[in-house]
């Protein structure tokens, strides 16, 4: 009975100093955490008027002016490096004309980094708007392009269904050596190529694509006409085509002679 009293005793005392070690562990977490937030909140304090001293531009902008796009971030307020709002800025960006998309970093102690990627031109909209690779309109200068690109024409909202249709078209015809230059979709969605040699096809509303390959397969036997051009092609039937000519002066026609 003596023995069993002391192994209980001892048990006690080990139970009495596990707690004290698991409270004083507890104090002295909660200490050491009231130590690190107090330190982070007057870091805080003391680098509040932390300010946005130096910009870096990433990428690779073509037609955007790397000053135009510094002028757009300045137009935030880069007074605070820690209240700076970089959707703000990543919008200000993306207000350019040329500008597609463009992500915004802060990089601390005080400067701002902005990735931007710009619209790829692939045609001109009805005139005044251009088509980027995914069928997007946005507005830009077309004179900053080096090279000229297609014209295409419809209702508003059709411009990635005309993009679509065109670059099928111009598969088509490249194969065939001929070179597509122009699309034009009615309001009642009737659909008219014309190509970089001046012929004008109609294709109508139903079968496009079968139609311009009639168009393909007939041509050579339109190009045997010695006295005249080919202007018009009307594919607008379900079988057959109709042609309007356009007659050649005598010097065209010695040269499509020899050609």
């Amino acid at each position: 009975m003596h023995a069993f009293l002391e192994k209980a005793q001892q048990l006690k005392q080990q139970l009495n100093w596990s707690l004290i070690f698991g409270v004083s562990f507890f104090l002295i977490v909660v200490f050491g955490l009231v130590q690190i937030t107090s330190g982070v909140r007057q870091w805080l304090v003391e680098n509040k008027d932390a300010q946005i001293k130096h910009l870096t531009v990433l990428g690779e902008p073509e037609y955007t002016d790397e000053k135009a796009i510094i002028g757009a971030i300045k137009k935030a307020d880069l007074s605070s490096f820690f209240d700076l709002d970089v959707k703000h800025v990543q919008y200000l960006v993306q207000e350019l004309p040329w500008v597609a998309t463009a992500s915004v970093r802060k990089q601390w102690p005080d400067t701002l980094q902005v990735y931007v990627v710009e619209h790829q031109a692939v045609a001109v909209w009805n005139s005044d708007l251009l088509i980027n690779q995914k069928g997007e309109v946005f507005q830009a200068a077309s004179s900053k392009l080096s090279v000229e690109l297609p014209q295409l024409y419809g209702p508003e909202g059709s411009e990635f269904e005309a993009w679509v249709a065109f670059k099928q078209f111009d598969e088509m015809l490249t194969l065939n050596n001929f070179k597509l230059t122009s699309l034009a979709l009615s309001e009642r969605f009737s659909w008219q190529l014309w190509l970089e040699n001046g012929i004008r096809l109609n294709l109508g509303r139903k079968e496009k694509a079968k139609r311009v390959q009639r168009f393909i397969d007939i041509y050579p036997r339109m190009e045997k006409r010695a006295d005249a051009q080919v202007d018009v092609v009307d594919l607008r039937y379900d079988t057959g085509l109709a042609v309007s000519w356009k007659l050649l002066e005598e010097e065209q026609i010695q040269n499509k002679s020899k050609a």
